[in-house]
């Protein structure tokens, strides 16, 4: 199976624009940094994504569920 991927602009919030995640960009950097949340990995110098399957697993696992 193929790996599913998630670019920021569509994991995160911004006004105007609904993302996976009730959250601003900024957000997801500090959970990243703080080990909170899966971190990302670069297709290129300035494409950086995250695994879908993994962001998935974080929402479940957060709202309390079996991951």
């Amino acid at each position: 199976m193929a790996q599913r991927i998630i670019r920021l602009a569509d994991l995160a919030s911004t006004k105007g624009k609904p993302g996976k995640l009730p959250v601003s960009p900024d957000t997801i950097w500090r959970w990243v940094r703080s080990g909170k949340f899966p971190a990302p990995f670069k297709l290129s110098d300035r494409v950086t994504v995250w695994d879908l399957d993994q962001v998935e697993a974080f929402i479940v696992k957060r709202a309390g569920g079996a991951a």
